[in-house]
């Protein structure tokens, strides 16, 4: 897989895309199926044998157009299904979090929140298995700024990539954490909306990843659905009464899809969240056997986009304020002047994280912070900011990605050859500017850092960042 090219479901990397006709989908995974509502074996064999679609999400503030030949995805305001996949590690606005490449299938929980959800600002959401980003830009587009999203992955070298992507996006309420699910039952009834795109058998990327057929079996489904209960349980306690859950795979199996629902409903207090479907969209709406709780599921002869399954649950109960505990004031106000001209005019709170740098965060999250430190395991908290070095301000690469910074920045407007020559670290010819900080645009979106030493510039894109693919 090419760095830089994110994919998105329930844990699984997607490796090179190949078509399906190499395939032969186990007789016992059709077995399975033939049981499933709306199922239809000729059709989901020959959907196998065609290449799988390209879609991408558009960043609701960074301003890119939808892509020359593109078709919107019709269950999510800024989708769009590509009609050929580019190479995006050669796109510059890529890199500068113009637009986030996700299937186009787990799409989907944006209408599900749209439609279940009745407000914006104030909620605490959890994304449990967040990386690569994908369902975590979704949501944050969605969000009031006094709303927090905690992006979560546990395994750390996933969690990387997660927070990198969650740096392109560029929003403050966007926190990135590396926890156990246990750790969060801890908080009892802290979140409003958990999201678990459960790790799984993977059935649902044959088309996209021929690893997922090699690692298939009816064993391992057994496996996943019996670590899908533990994470579900583990982290349940942390919803709030009324609160909604989301459970998602990329699995076809029951054992992981329909019959986790009913487990749901048989262990906790869980209710059905239905929303209505449109026919047309080709969703098959389907239910739990001993509930009856509605699922819905994706079929790659039936929908454009790969094989998915989610479902929305409500906790039942009354909602009850969630009660943080005393703690001291985490401002670090003497700094505050200092990044004043890096951000937006309004109210903000400057926090140490690590290592001598600060980051930036609402006052509506300065309680959370207080609550997680003692709880926790944060990557990202807020929006880095970067330290004071040698008399001045040592800004941080994702202050130039973010949404918050301010538009009074001076900036240098570069083509897309010389936009590249920057992400890869190279000397870019530009004319000689006052001495100081520039952000580096490309069609109007910035990309990082450049700091003018008048006859020469200094690139401070991060090394990890840089891209190394030629052409």
């Amino acid at each position: 897989m090419t760095r830089g090219q994110p994919a998105d479901c329930g844990g699984l990397f997607l490796r090179k895309q190949v078509l399906a006709s190499a395939f032969h989908i186990p007789e016992s995974l059709l077995t399975q199926l033939d049981k499933v509502s709306g199922f239809d074996k000729v059709a989901f064999l020959a959907a196998h044998e065609a290449p799988a679609v390209t879609s991408v999400r558009l960043h609701p503030l960074k301003g890119a157009a939808a892509p020359q030949g593109s078709e919107p995805v019709p269950w999510c305001t800024s989708g769009y299904y590509l009609p050929s996949r580019p190479v995006f590690t050669l796109d510059p606005i890529f890199h500068a979090g113009a637009y986030y490449v996700q299937e186009a299938s787990s799409m989907f929980p944006e209408y599900l929140l749209r439609y279940l959800v009745d407000k914006w600002d104030g909620l605490r959401v959890l994304d449990l298995c967040a990386a690569p980003g994908g369902k975590s830009t979704l949501v944050a587009a969605l969000l009031g700024e006094n709303s927090l999203l905690v992006a979560n992955e546990v395994i750390r070298s996933r969690a990387a990539i997660l927070e990198e992507n969650i740096a392109r996006w560029g929003y403050a309420n966007t926190w990135v954490s590396s926890n156990d699910p246990r750790d969060f039952g801890a908080l009892h009834g802290y979140f409003d909306i958990i999201i678990v795109d459960a790790p799984c058998s993977g059935s649902g990327l044959f088309r996209k990843d021929p690893a997922a057929l090699e690692e298939w079996s009816e064993n391992n489904v057994t496996l996943c659905s019996q670590r899908q209960q533990r994470i579900l349980a583990d982290v349940w306690p942390a919803l709030k009464e009324g609160g909604l859950m989301l459970y998602a795979t990329c699995s076809y199996s029951p054992q992981e899809d329909e019959e986790i629902a009913d487990w749901l409903a048989d262990t906790f207090e869980a209710g059905a969240a239905a929303v209505p479907v449109p026919n047309d969209w080709g969703i098959v709406v389907s239910h739990s056997p001993r509930h009856g709780l509605p699922c819905y599921r994706f079929f790659p002869d039936k929908v454009k986009g790969e094989g998915f399954f989610i479902t929305a649950l409500r906790k039942t109960g009354e909602p009850a304020a969630f009660r943080y505990p005393k703690s001291k004031a985490l401002r670090t106000a003497g700094l505050r002047e200092q990044v004043r001209p890096l951000l937006m005019d309004r109210e903000q709170v400057v926090v140490p994280v690590a290592d001598g740098h600060y980051a930036m965060i609402h006052p509506a999250h300065e309680a959370d912070l207080n609550l997680f430190q003692s709880q926790l395991f944060l990557r990202r908290t807020g929006l880095p900011l970067g330290k004071p070095a040698g008399g001045e301000w040592l800004p941080a690469h994702e202050l130039a990605l973010s949404v918050d910074k301010s538009p009074e920045i001076p900036s240098i407007e570069v083509s897309r050859e010389e936009a590249l020559g920057f992400l890869r670290k190279e000397e870019i010819a530009l004319a000689p500017r006052p001495r100081g900080w520039y952000l580096v645009v490309c069609e109007g979106i910035a990309l990082g850092w450049l700091k003018s030493l008048g006859n020469r510039y200094n690139n401070y894109l991060p090394k990890h960042w840089r891209i190394r693919m030629g052409g």
